[in-house]
């Protein structure tokens, strides 16, 4: 696969809209490709995207990205090397880098297997949970993600969503009692004291919320809490304390994953950070604030995994979302070398 070839694949995969749920026609589309490029693919029973190439006796290496995006089309378009459009960076750059780096690591000797998965924007990630349930661990795994094309991400946050509902009888205005509006943001300030007055979403130590959704009226109204949780931290003891401090209504957990955090010397990370020096750059290691498929893995598996990609998440979801296509073809070259280097290596 050529440079053209790669650019070409990228800028269709993000023509292809695919908002969480709406990924078949994406995922049609890429098992036709990675079919194209040797591989045996098929779109598995979650709608998730699987090719699989063979290279002899070696390790299973596990690339990992995923298709889904959030809601909003943006214009695709090319501009002074720049490709603009929604899942540019997150996260069909990372992906696209990973369909062409596995066709194009000759060296390497195992067996590859890319898989774009569905609904990573949502709460649940079930691609990667499927993936994680049907599949054999792999002995390696990279998760596309943007990290930047001279970075690898060694962690992220765990998360942890919450619905808050409370009904009350329809009521006057001026009526002294409480109003299920009025409680459910008592809700929001009884969890921000839960949480304490350095809770941020600044710092990967400590716990940061979100207020995510809130709606509703005098009888009826509800929201959604995301707190983004740091290793360690207990959510069942959170749940607890806040179910507690909350007069009525009810606190339903959506989802929990915890954080995760790579060892900086596991076999993942040592190939990419090779390879990244190999493409002349110093490599950085970075932690992330965010929550990743790569804490759905870490939950079970216990491979060498880091997390990869072309692109700045700074522009995750952002209006100007876009990729510089020479940052992408370098994610290319980094991710091809770190496949054929595992010949050289081991496991």
């Amino acid at each position: 696969m050529n440079r053209e070839e790669a650019n070409a694949l990228l800028r269709t995969m993000v023509e292809i809209p695919s908002p969480s749920g709406e990924e078949a026609r994406l995922a049609t589309y890429l098992a036709d490709v990675m079919s194209r490029c040797g591989m045996t693919s098929h779109v598995d029973e979650a709608g998730n995207a699987i090719g699989e190439i063979d290279r002899g006796d070696g390790p299973l290496v596990l690339l990992l990205g995923h298709m889904d995006t959030v809601p909003g089309d943006l214009p695709v378009r090319l501009e002074g090397g720049r490709l603009y459009g929604r899942g540019t960076v997150d996260a069909k750059g990372p992906l696209a880098a990973m369909i062409c780096a596995a066709t194009l690591a000759t060296g390497f000797r195992g067996r590859i297997v890319v898989a774009g998965a569905v609904e990573e924007e949502t709460p649940g990630s079930r691609g990667a949970m499927a993936i994680r349930a049907t599949r054999p661990e792999p002995d390696l795994v990279i998760v596309g993600e943007p990290s930047g094309w001279d970075c690898v991400v060694l962690g992220y946050k765990g998360r942890l969503d919450l619905d808050y509902r409370v009904e009350r009888p329809p009521t006057h205005p001026s009526n002294p009692e409480p109003k299920a509006s009025e409680l459910v943001v008592a809700g929001w300030t009884a969890l921000a004291r839960e949480l304490g007055a350095d809770a941020s979403h600044a710092s990967f130590d400590r716990p940061g919320a979100t207020l995510t959704s809130f709606g509703g009226d005098i009888a009826t109204a509800e929201a959604r809490f995301t707190i983004r949780t740091p290793p360690g931290f207990d959510d069942a003891d959170l749940v607890r304390r806040l179910r507690a401090r909350l007069s009525e209504g009810d606190l339903t957990v959506v989802n929990s994953v915890p954080a995760c955090r790579a060892d900086r010397n596991n076999l993942a990370v040592r190939a990419l950070t090779r390879a990244i020096r190999a493409e002349g750059a110093r490599p950085r290691l970075k932690l992330k604030t965010g929550t990743s498929d790569m804490n759905t893995l870490c939950e079970t598996w216990a491979a060498p995994m880091a997390t990869y990609g072309p692109g700045d998440s700074r522009l995750d979801h952002a209006t100007d979302e876009h990729i510089v296509l020479d940052d992408y073809l370098r994610g290319v070259s980094v991710l091809t070398h770190a496949l054929n280097s595992l010949a050289e290596t081991g496991r």
